[in-house]
C-alpha cells in the first residue's frame, strides 16, 4: 500500500474559492516560473537569437529579390515581412512551453502540485502566462531590432498596440497547444520536437514572407485559411504595411477578407478547445 501510494500521490480535494482562487493559484504558478526565467537568462538569450537572425537574414538575404505588388525595393519587403516575423516568433514559442511542461512532468513537479488543494487548471494557467510575458518581452527587442534594420510602421500608436497584442493573442493560443503537447509526451526533447515539427508548414504555408499569389491554387486555399495568415494580415493592417498591389484575398477566403476579426476568432477558439483538452489531460495525466 505504501508502495502504491508513493508511485501515485493522491489528488488534493479541489479548492472551494471558485474563479478567485483559480485566479489567485495561477499568478502564483506564473510568478513561480517568472521567478525561474530569471534565474536562467540564457533561456530568454537563446529564444532571442533565433527570431533576430531570422529577421537580419530575411532582410539582407532575400529583400531586393522577392517581388512585392510588382516591386523589388527592400524595403517594401521589409514592411511585408515583419508581421510575419513577429507571428513566427510568438508561434514558436509554444515548443518552449511544451518542454517546460514535459520538464516538469518528467521531474515529478506535477505530481507535487496536483497533491496541493489547487484549481485544477492553474498549473497550465499560471505556465501560459509566464510564457506570454517572455513572448512579450521578446517581441519588444524583436521591433526594436525591426526598427534598426528599416521596418516602420504608418499607422497611430494606438493601432500598433493593437497589432502586437493580436499577435500575442495567437501566441498565447499556441502555447495551449504546446502545453498539450508537454503532457502528452515522455521527454522534453520530444516536446521541443513535437512543437516544431508542424510549426514549419504552418508558418511557410502562409502570407508571412512572400504573397500567395505565386502559390499553387490548393495552397492559396490552405493559406488563407491558415489562422496564422489572418494575424499576419491583421498585423500588417494595424501596421499600416498593406502592400499596393497585393490583394487581400486570391481565393476571396473571408479570413483575408477581415483579418483582424478572424484572427480574434481563431485565437479565442483555440484557446477554448486546446485549454479543454490540456486541462483536461492534466487531470488524468499522474492518475
Amino acid at each position: 500500500m505504501s508502495a502504491i501510494a508513493k508511485d501515485a500521490p493522491a489528488l488534493a480535494p479541489r479548492p472551494s474559492g471558485g474563479v478567485t482562487q483559480s485566479v489567485k493559484d495561477s499568478l502564483v504558478v506564473a510568478k513561480r516560473n517568472l521567478i525561474r526565467m530569471a534565474r536562467i537568462p540564457e533561456m530568454v538569450i537563446f529564444g532571442l537569437i533565433q527570431p533576430i537572425m531570422f529577421v537580419v537574414l530575411f532582410t539582407y538575404v532575400f529583400g531586393g529579390s522577392i517581388s512585392i505588388g510588382g516591386s523589388t525595393d527592400p524595403q517594401l519587403y521589409k514592411e511585408f515581412l515583419m508581421a510575419g516575423i513577429f507571428a513566427q516568433t510568438v508561434t514558436f514559442a509554444t515548443a518552449g512551453a511544451g518542454a517546460g511542461i514535459a520538464d516538469d512532468m518528467h521531474k515529478g513537479l506535477i505530481d507535487r502540485f496536483r497533491s496541493l488543494p489547487m484549481a485544477r487548471g492553474a498549473v497550465l494557467t499560471g505556465r501560459t502566462l509566464a510564457d506570454l510575458v517572455q513572448t512579450t518581452l521578446t517581441l519588444v527587442v524583436l521591433a526594436g531590432v525591426a526598427l534598426l534594420v528599416g521596418w516602420r510602421t504608418h499607422e497611430n500608436f494606438g493601432k500598433v498596440i493593437c497589432g502586437f497584442l493580436l499577435l500575442l493573442l495567437l501566441g498565447y493560443a499556441f502555447s495551449w497547444i504546446g502545453a498539450l503537447i508537454g503532457l502528452s509526451v515522455r521527454t522534453p526533447e520530444a516536446a521541443t520536437s513535437g512543437g516544431l515539427i508542424w510549426l514549419f508548414p504552418l508558418t511557410f504555408i502562409s502570407n508571412a514572407f512572400v504573397p500567395v499569389t505565386g502559390m499553387p491554387t490548393f495552397l492559396q486555399h490552405v493559406a488563407e485559411w491558415n489562422p496564422f495568415s489572418a494575424t499576419v494580415a491583421g498585423a500588417r493592417e494595424l501596421f499600416g504595411n498593406t502592400m499596393p498591389g497585393v490583394p487581400k484575398s486570391v481565393t476571396g477566403a473571408w479570413p483575408m477578407e477581415h483579418p483582424i476579426i478572424a484572427s480574434i476568432i481563431w485565437s479565442v477558439l483555440i484557446i477554448v478547445v486546446f485549454r479543454t483538452l490540456a486541462v483536461r489531460k492534466y487531470r488524468s495525466a499522474a492518475t
